[in-house]
């Protein structure tokens, strides 16, 4: 058996799976194309004798494998599709001509133009994977979807799904409830936020009617109520397709929805790994040296816990702040009581169009910096750098803290 670290490239896997006559649908290798062949990409083109050829990336074969196959044997009008605008592309960037003569006659792309082109291709793949994991991973109905137009940025290296709170060792998110509501009506009756001593936050639209501040008692798990009462919206995830996409404005990633939002919808859940306010501070500190940090402090009642969406988030990780956000962060309580560790909500602040990216503004709530290109790092007590806000916003302060 071969034993292969887990550090090796795609391109060595590949070939210790084809000489072992092996199929591994993860990296590109089927039964299908084990013993034939099935293109991938289209790396780069010339013209030879009056015959146009493409050299060919073999889909589960190494690059050494390419090979140059003339326009006519090519079956893949969605790749050459993609080939001629990655061409265009670089070409209208850099105001270059279509291709360069050379002295024997033969046309061919500048070697920089077929590398971005082989840049583009590996880009899409690495992007579309990335997008198949999140909607293997994630809990909900609703689509992931991911793109980048804008330059070669693939998916993040070190960022793993993940769709609710990961406690880091000795830290228990869940206190142990065992009683709930016994309404047939939870809006009419005492029901589980009455019992809190607070208003049910949701109208009979399952909309929020409350107002910034106020804490969220969803139903739970032992309540008699069933899965469409309204008192159950945060617990069932998002209900909206949502787009990871790359900013033309240097704030890195963002996330923009899909359909369209009305006021007071709940969006999605903040997530991430719960630490202590005092790894919180460590962590901090090598954030800050670094230039990017994901802490977001859980003060509802004390200042004891921190969320960190570094590496382990959800689509909440990618969204980027602004000074007129769109969302509204609220403190959400169903299955844990201990009311230091609630549960992150964000909510829609007005209706928001489809393809309209969203924010929120990272001052709402402790120390927090999501964007992966922000140098804000520290808690308040701690003097930072202040760093440039690029949301855009008409009453923008200038800053991000």
């Amino acid at each position: 058996a071969w034993y292969v670290p887990c550090l090796a490239s795609l391109e060595t896997l590949q070939e210790l799976c084809r000489k072992e006559n092996l199929s591994c649908k993860s990296i590109g290798i089927t039964n299908r194309n084990l013993k034939s062949y099935e293109v991938e990409y289209l790396c780069d083109y010339k013209v030879d004798e009056g015959t146009e050829y493409y050299l060919v990336k073999w889909k589960g074969w190494p690059e050494s494998s390419n090979t140059w196959e003339p326009l006519k044997n090519l079956k893949c009008p969605v790749l050459l599709q993609n080939f001629l605008s990655d061409q265009n592309e670089y070409l209208s960037r850099v105001k270059e001509g279509k291709a360069l003569k050379v002295k024997n006659h033969v046309k061919a792309l500048k070697p920089a133009v077929a590398d971005y082109i082989v840049k583009k291709a590996k880009q899409r793949i690495a992007l579309r994977r990335w997008k198949e994991e999140l909607n293997r991973k994630k809990n909900h109905k609703a689509m992931i979807l991911v793109e980048n137009t804008v330059d070669l940025e693939g998916p993040p290296l070190d960022f793993y799904y993940i769709n609710e709170y990961k406690p880091a060792p000795g830290i228990n998110v869940i206190n142990g409830i065992t009683t709930g509501c016994e309404c047939s009506d939870c809006p009419a009756e005492k029901c589980c936020p009455k019992e809190a001593g607070f208003l049910l936050a949701y109208n009979k639209q399952k909309k929020l009617k409350i107002q910034p501040g106020l804490p969220i008692y969803e139903c739970n798990s032992y309540c008699r109520c069933g899965p469409d009462c309204p008192n159950r919206i945060v617990q069932k995830g998002t209900p909206y397709s949502l787009c990871i996409f790359r900013t033309n404005n240097g704030r890195g990633w963002g996330v923009k929805t899909l359909q369209k939002i009305k006021t007071n919808s709940f969006v999605m859940e903040y997530v991430g790994e719960v630490i202590t306010s005092e790894e919180a501070e460590r962590r901090g500190q090598l954030y800050d040296n670094q230039g990017n940090t994901y802490l977001f402090d859980l003060d509802y009642d004390s200042d004891e816990f921190t969320v960190d969406a570094a590496r382990y988030g959800n689509v909440s990780h990618f969204v980027n702040h602004s000074c007129d956000p769109n969302l509204q962060v609220f403190n959400v309580f169903i299955d844990n009581l201990d009311l230091r560790l609630p549960r992150i909500a964000l909510f829609s602040t007005r209706t928001i169009k489809a393809g309209e990216e969203l924010t929120f503004d990272y001052q709402m709530k402790g120390s927090i910096d999501l964007t992966s290109d922000s140098a804000d790092g520290l808690s308040p007590s701690k003097k930072r750098i202040r760093t440039v806000c690029k949301c855009g916003a008409v009453c923008c302060r200038g800053y991000l803290n």
